[in-house]
């Protein structure tokens, strides 16, 4: 099977008329004023990030240097259900477009009949004998007929051409489908293997609480045994112990079910046995996002549904056609005998040449509202996509935004965690010390973890959203089995 993604090479930069241009250039039947009226100006570039001037090319999967995750990617892409379901979906609409052009050809029946009647030689013999059939004679004769009939209907108006062009353009939406839910593949498994790396560390940041709680309960308890420390601090430090058991726990959870629902995505069952990286990956600076314009090209969904949106069209200027008289050719040739060598017989053979013109004249209205109802249906196909492009822009906006905010929102907790790092080390000194009370050493200890806990909340946002990032422009990407083709 071909591979199903959609790599532009090159630049697709035009505003909206522009587009709109090429949409009615390539198919008249869509209603091109309707659809500019719906789709607004596009910019030359991005309000988000006005720096990402040029289209990402090649890999983007290699941007984050994880070899395990483009294994999984590509075992996600040979066994997940709902990419072999797009596939089947492919190899339907091809076959349905197959189908739909053999209507434009002459199609050709025949027919064989043989049999055999039972004559009575001498009837009244035979009556006089009761019916019995005493005193009479039958006489067995065979028949044998063949016929054929060849039928054409000339597509004098283009209505068969223009309901063939329409299911090839289903089967293209199917293949830009098939596309996109590659790239969602691909897209989700990264997140999720994202997620899963995220979950192993916070689980370890629980781990690692727990020994601090219970090392913090051990010098407790020394100093309540000398009489240093109160009964309070001893029962505080227990409830700081507790709390950290209760999140651990939960971490654990929430780790085994990241394993789990990457498996899923795998194909495998979900037994929570794939082990996560130690730690998430840098990201290096973004080469770009090319202009908004290129999202018309680059896209699946966007190609998908601009197929549909044409296929409609189509549709709705063939159900038109309908109301025109309809021109078909019919041949007819048939031959009998009661030996086969009958049927070949040239002097035995009839054929005929039939010609008939058939113009609708009363149907109760049924081809008149088939046809608004098809008109109908390309309007509501022109505002789905519209609405696609208004919505991959939107995507695409917002992951631009994230990507500079993210990247503060991650240096500011960076900063916040090493503070609380460091205050929760002067606070420990001090609590040995004597100089500070059981209160101030929980408090910075809970605030340490707190940051921590969003520090790498907040690695793991950022890398999903420059993930993110990618699918809303509709980036292409290399799987093992691409990279053995190019060998």
């Amino acid at each position: 099977m071909r591979s199903p993604i959609i790599s532009v090479t090159k630049s697709a930069r035009f505003g909206g008329v522009a587009f709109i241009a090429l949409i009615a250039a390539s198919c008249a039947s869509v209603d091109t004023e309707l659809l500019e009226a719906q789709l607004p100006d596009i910019p030359s570039q991005w309000t988000a990030d006005s720096e990402a001037a040029t289209a990402p090319t090649g890999d983007w999967v290699a941007s984050f240097d994880d070899d395990n995750l483009r294994g999984l990617i590509s075992e996600a892409i040979e066994n997940n259900n709902d990419l072999l379901t797009a596939a089947s979906a492919l190899e339907q609409a091809r076959a349905g477009a197959k189908i739909s052009r053999a209507d434009l050809l002459p199609s050709l029946t025949a027919n064989f009949n043989a049999g055999r009647n039972a004559v009575v030689t001498n009837p009244t013999t035979a009556a006089q004998a009761g019916g019995s059939g005493g005193g009479s004679s039958r006489l067995y004769i065979n028949n044998y007929s063949l016929g054929g009939q060849l039928r054409w209907e000339l597509d004098l108006w283009g209505r068969l051409t223009d309901e063939t062009r329409a299911s090839y353009k289903d089967a293209s939406a199917a293949y830009a489908d098939l596309a996109a839910t590659q790239l969602s593949i691909a897209a989700r498994v990264s997140q999720a293997w994202f997620s899963l790396i995220e979950a192993r560390q916070q689980r370890e940041l629980a781990e690692r609480d727990v020994v601090a709680r219970e090392s913090n309960l051990r010098v407790t308890d020394r100093r309540y045994d000398r009489g240093v420390a109160s009964s309070l601090d001893v029962r505080l430090s227990r409830s700081a112990l507790g709390s950290s058991r209760a999140s651990l726990a939960l971490r654990q959870r929430l780790e085994l079910e990241a394993s789990r629902s990457l498996e899923v995505l795998l194909g495998r069952y979900p037994a929570a046995e794939l082990q996560a990286a130690e730690a998430l990956p840098n990201l290096p600076s973004l080469a770009g996002a090319g202009a908004p314009g290129d999202l018309l090209a680059r896209r699946p969904d966007l190609i998908a549904a601009e197929s549909r949106m044409t296929a409609a069209g189509l549709r709705a200027r063939a159900a038109r056609k309908q109301l025109l008289p309809q021109i078909t050719l019919t041949s007819q040739i048939g031959t009998s005998g009661p030996v086969i060598a009958d049927l070949i017989d040239p002097e035995r053979l009839a054929g005929n040449l039939i010609s008939g013109i058939a113009q609708p004249l009363f149907q109760g209205g049924r081809l008149r509202y088939n046809s608004k109802r098809a008109r109908a249906a390309a309007q509501s196909s022109l505002y789905n996509y519209a609405q696609t492009v208004l919505t991959a822009y939107e995507e695409a906006e917002n992951a631009l935004a994230a990507e500079a905010l993210l990247a503060v929102r991650e240096d500011a907790l960076r900063l916040a965690f090493e503070e609380a790092a460091a205050a929760e080390e002067l606070t420990e000194r001090r609590y040995a010390s004597g100089a500070s009370t059981i209160f101030n050493l929980l408090d910075a200890q809970t605030r340490r973890i707190s940051a921590e806990s969003q520090y790498i909340q907040s690695q793991q946002q950022r890398v999903s959203n420059r993930v993110q990032l990618y699918l809303a422009i509709g980036g292409d990407f290399l799987t093992e089995a691409k990279l053995a083709a190019l060998e």
